[in-house]
């Protein structure tokens, strides 16, 4: 196994014993990118001369005796919507094709304090609004486990380059299953924190009640890591939840006997695939072994949780998206005869299909006749499904489910049918309407394609679901397996 397969705690402890360099490690990741970006694209802007540099400074403090964290010197993966100073940040639409932000995210802080080493801005969904990465304003990514099936979306770039070891680890955006439905098609770990607990300064808006920034990992140890490093009060971000810094680490147990998981019957209905069925099934008896306790509960309102997304999700994208007028910055049409006709050229010309969909959904729930029933409708049924899942949790320690209702399936298969493609997020929406946090581990295979299990918290719980995933994955070892890559 090269460098750039291995996870980024191992690559710590041989940095460490000097048994390699932050630029051996760095050097590994930007040849297989090489050797597979041109048929993976996971990536819209590399930055491997600044890369080598930062992993230069790494050694150098190493060689002089430094105390440097655990991913200092570690490659890590952006992706396209968290803006970075003086690196292209496009949000994958031609909108923003050429915009360089002059300020950094507040991870992007925290990942520099840490001495992380930035490769590049990972492909995703236009504005993260899709679920395969084939809305990208630009190309689509492939799935490093079969070229021929997508690697989920929004966060599809920085899955894909995880699990074809083109970076250590990246950081995604979850809106509505952005992080761990990609993870899960890429057999990747994937965590969407606790609404509050990273700070979204610098995340570029699509909806923001719903999005949160998260780690994508090779395994639950590396997602600790990360989540120590990007996790924390910021008083830049007014719905950044104050609090103690945590160590997660702390959490990286094997023991889960005694703890209560809950199994909601409405993710194990109609719309299931068998063989994903199976490994919900085998996840069940492993924590069983393990000596969780397994038992049935309900989510009665998981049915409207899909209708709920998709008229809030819109309506507060509808109001972010209207600051891109070709006004200040980003994409201008140059040959319009007065100022609406330029608002209107840019806008069309800017904005793919998908994005212009939801524009007009969400500006729609939000006009004058349909608020009140549309809009203000979704906000009462919000409420009742994030009170199933307070009456779920106050019950058990964590809920079980599938990540997704299918492996990964074929690019281009359901972009034309937005509803079957909406459907690809089915058991993740109703975590971010409820504002809690989720993780989703590889927990097995059908057809050689990897699947996730997902596993659900109470309020800032991360730690419990991080104990969990880790002492499932201590008892099946899914984590350490790698795409062929065709090689």
């Amino acid at each position: 196994m090269e460098l750039c397969d291995l996870p980024a705690h191992q690559l710590s402890k041989l940095l460490r014993d000097r048994k390699v360099s932050a630029e051996e490690i760095c050097r590994s990741v930007l040849q297989r990118i090489d050797e597979i970006e041109e048929k993976t694209r996971a990536y819209i802007t590399l930055d491997g001369e600044n890369a080598l540099e930062q992993a230069r400074r790494v050694d150098r403090r190493l060689r002089e005796g430094a105390d440097l964290p655990p991913l200092a010197g570690i490659p890590v993966a952006v992706k396209d919507n968290i803006c970075t100073k003086g690196l292209r940040t496009t949000c994958a639409s031609k909108i923003l094709a050429d915009f360089i932000p002059p300020y950094n995210a507040t991870v992007i802080e925290r990942l520099a304090a840490v001495d992380a080493v930035i490769i590049g801005k990972t492909n995703m969904d236009e504005f993260a609004m899709g679920s395969s990465t084939e809305n990208s304003g630009f190309f689509p990514t492939r799935n490093p486990w079969d070229y021929s099936r997508v690697p989920g979306g929004s966060s599809g770039g920085s899955a894909a380059a995880v699990a074809a070891g083109e970076t250590i680890y990246a950081l995604g955006s979850d809106t509505g299953g952005s992080i761990r439905q990609p993870a899960a098609f890429c057999g990747v770990v994937g965590m969407k924190p606790t609404y509050g607990a990273v700070s979204r300064y610098g995340l570029v808006a699509f909806a923001s009640s719903l999005d949160q920034i998260g780690p994508l990992t090779k395994d639950v140890t590396d997602c600790a890591l990360v989540l120590n490093a990007i996790a924390g009060y910021d008083p830049r971000d007014s719905t950044s939840a104050p609090g103690e810094k945590t160590d997660y680490t702390r959490f990286l147990k094997e023991d889960i006997r005694g703890l209560r998981i809950g199994i909601p019957r409405e993710y194990l209905g109609e719309g299931l695939d068998d063989g994903v069925r199976r490994v919900v099934e085998k996840a069940c008896a492993v924590l069983e072994d393990a000596g969780a306790e397994i038992a049935e509960t309900s989510l009665p309102h998981s049915a409207y949780a899909l209708p709920t997304y998709y008229l809030i999700a819109p309506a507060e994208a509808s109001s972010n998206l209207a600051r891109y007028d070709g006004v200040r910055y980003g994409y201008r049409a140059r040959d319009a005869k007065d100022v609406v006709d330029m608002f209107k050229k840019t806008r069309s010309r800017g904005f793919g299909a998908e994005v212009k969909r939801r524009i007009m959904l969400g500006t729609y729930a939000l006009s004058a006749g349909y608020y009140d029933a549309f809009y203000l409708k979704a906000l009462r049924v919000r409420t009742l499904i994030k009170r199933d899942f307070d009456e779920a949790l106050a019950t058990f320690d964590a809920l079980l489910s599938p990540t997704t209702p299918t492996p990964a399936f074929l690019l281009g298969e359901k972009i034309d049918d937005p509803l079957k493609m909406y459907l690809s997020d089915i058991f993740t929406l109703a975590i971010n309407l409820a504002g809690l946090p989720a993780i989703s581990i590889p927990g097995g295979f059908v057809d050689g394609l990897p699947v996730g299990v997902q596993f659900i918290g109470k309020p800032f719980a991360e730690g419990t679901l991080l104990r969990v995933a880790y002492a499932f994955e201590k008892r099946t070892g899914y984590t350490s397996r790698r795409p062929g890559l065709g090689r």
